[in-house]
């Protein structure tokens, strides 16, 4: 019974060491982001959108602003950043966004009278990223601005290198929903 029981402790052992691997690859952790600003500057005015939520998951919202109204029908060259303030001084992680670029992808939700979004940065991979875009304004309306950025999206999945979430799949790493006017 004695040797049962020590061969059962060495096969755990031996099983629990063999299911670990050490790749080399570098564990990415997820990044903290507590601030997302969307700039867009067009028609002679530059509308910055923020949303900024240094509680993360804690019991507060976040705080959205929006600085004004956009114009209608109008040409607006757009950028996102991120921040982590939890951090002294801020980390941008927009960079790590960028150097990461295969493995991210902001997408823009809105109601097509708001306008129409175009990507104007590329991965390695010659797909869409979306930190740099252009938004061309519809006529007077006022909706809701969804910006998501999705971690490991499929790149090559049926609309998404369009814009189209649907079929992207991956994670979520922000979602951000802002109230916008055009007039």
């Amino acid at each position: 019974m004695k040797k049962f029981t020590t061969l059962a402790i060495v096969i755990g052992i031996v099983t629990s060491l063999s299911s670990c691997s050490n790749d080399d690859k570098p564990v990415n952790e997820d990044e903290v982001i507590t601030t997302v600003t969307t700039t867009l500057t067009g028609g002679g005015q530059v509308v910055t959108l923020t949303s900024r939520d240094l509680d993360g998951d804690g019991p507060n919202a976040p705080v959205i602003t929006v600085s004004g109204n956009l114009s209608a029908n109008t040409s607006y060259m757009g950028s996102v950043s991120f921040l982590n303030e939890t951090e002294t001084p801020a980390e941008n992680i927009t960079t790590e966004i960028v150097d990461e670029g295969v493995d991210h992808q902001l997408f823009f939700q809105a109601p097509s009278a708001l306008g129409t979004f175009t990507y104007n940065d590329t991965d390695a991979n010659g797909k869409p990223i979306g930190i740099q875009f252009t938004l061309l304004t519809g006529n007077a309306t006022s909706g809701n601005l969804l910006v998501t950025l999705r971690h490991e999206p499929n790149k090559s999945a049926d609309g998404v290198a369009t814009g189209d979430i649907t079929n992207a799949g991956g994670s979520t790493d922000a979602a951000i929903t802002y109230p916008v006017v055009v007039q």
